[in-house]
């Protein structure tokens, strides 16, 4: 079983950046990529960035030049640091990860951006 817990999510003004942070736990091995996708309130699951345990990254159009993602292996930990944030970006963001035949999800942590 795998489990996945993110932290740093909450209120920032507009241009301001947060940091969020993925620490997985469990049969991690076969966890691979590993990423955030976010929902706003009455739109769909959208894939914001991903990261492999080599290194390969896929960011969402809409985010890149603004977000980076970074994986800590040591940690078994995936960051996201979230710059010059827009009121767009609000939205609850989810910590993924693919396993060999199961998909996995975090809880979900709040990101509000005021205008």
């Amino acid at each position: 079983q795998v489990r996945l817990v993110e932290s740093g999510g909450g209120l920032v003004q507009a241009g301001g950046s947060l940091r969020l942070s993925c620490a997985a736990s469990g049969s991690i091995f076969s966890i691979d990529p590993m990423g955030w996708y976010r929902q706003a309130a009455g739109k769909q699951r959208d894939l914001v960035a991903t990261i492999s345990s080599g290194g390969s990254i896929n960011y969402a159009d809409v985010v890149k030049g603004r977000f980076t993602i970074s994986r800590d292996n040591t940690k078994n930990t995936v960051y996201l640091q979230m710059n010059s944030l827009k009121p767009e970006d609000t939205s609850v963001y989810y910590c993924y990860g693919k396993g060999r035949t199961l998909h996995y999800w975090g809880q979900g942590t709040q990101v509000t951006v005021s205008s």
